[in-house]
């Protein structure tokens, strides 16, 4: 071959690789796509953060309010509920209250918001599966509910001398109750069309089964049907399991309270699933 022969060949080839398309760059992914987790996961949690005035400091002054109120009014009254002197009996279950009620605001809330908005096509369309998207919500809504908790617990020590009885009992719980709300609000917030069903559940769901769980009381009060009544409520076993790792003392059987806090949040963790595997009132 001549040289111009080569010359043709290498023009020939130089033109090729000019018009060839580039190789696309695929990230690898693997059975769980860890940088869409952790994307996520921080994105709800800095959602809460950065209005922390609201999400995380104004329950601490509401459950102090409640203290007080309660403290004041009744603690003249009833000054010790099973010899327990009444403000410690009385904080563990306001805790454990602003624990609940943040837990399922923070999912409620942030998945509503972007049903309206229009925006949850960007959480639906990257690759994540639809274990991780509950993964996600519901651990950023358990992580508020913890964060209310110990930052509530630390103030009312300045006023009420709580101890620990028992570490254990405390911080199951308080994940527990916090990661059952959180997985509630979740499927709330998908079920839900607007921010008028979300306060019908916390108005009609969410606040009378706090208050009827022995929050302000002991359930020992109760007449009998009352009393076995309180017990088919899921938010008594919670409530009596974290105030027992303070007090040492509870009204109902504590390995039951155990038993129904994971089986409650084994079925929701399903139902959360299924909504996002089916698209639920989410891809229509």
């Amino acid at each position: 071959m001549d040289d111009t022969g080569k010359a043709e060949d290498r023009a020939a080839a130089l033109s090729s690789d000019r018009t060839a398309p580039p190789t696309p760059f695929v990230r690898p992914i693997g059975r769980v796509n860890w940088l869409g987790v952790w994307t996520l996961y921080a994105k709800e949690v800095q959602r809460f953060l950065k209005v922390y005035l609201q999400s995380v400091l104004a329950p601490v002054v509401t459950t102090l309010l409640f203290l007080a109120i309660f403290t004041l009014a009744l603690g003249g009254a009833v000054r010790s509920v099973a010899n327990v002197p009444f403000e410690i009996f009385l904080g563990p279950g306001l805790i454990m209250m602003a624990m609940l009620q943040n837990a399922f605001a923070n999912t409620s809330s942030s998945i509503v918001i972007s049903k309206v908005q229009g925006n949850i096509v960007d959480v639906l369309m990257p690759p994540m599966n639809p274990g991780e998207l509950t993964f996600c919500y519901a651990f950023a809504g358990a992580t508020r509910g913890v964060m209310v908790g110990a930052v509530t617990s630390l103030a009312m020590w300045a006023f009420v001398p709580l101890q620990i009885h028992h570490l254990g009992f405390i911080l199951f719980h308080a994940a527990g109750a916090s990661l059952m709300l959180s997985l509630l609000g979740l499927i709330g917030g998908i079920w839900a069309d607007k921010f008028d069903h979300i306060s019908a559940v916390t108005n009609f769901v969410i606040l009378p089964l706090s208050f009827l769980s022995g929050t302000f009381y002991s359930i020992e009060r109760l007449p009998g049907a009352w009393n076995i009544a309180a017990h088919f409520n899921p938010f008594f076993f919670m409530i009596d399991g974290f105030r027992y790792g303070f007090i040492g003392r509870a009204d109902g059987p504590l390995l039951l309270g155990i038993a129904v806090v994971i089986t409650i949040n084994l079925a929701l963790w399903w139902v959360a699933l299924w909504m996002f595997k089916s698209g639920y009132k989410m891809k229509s």
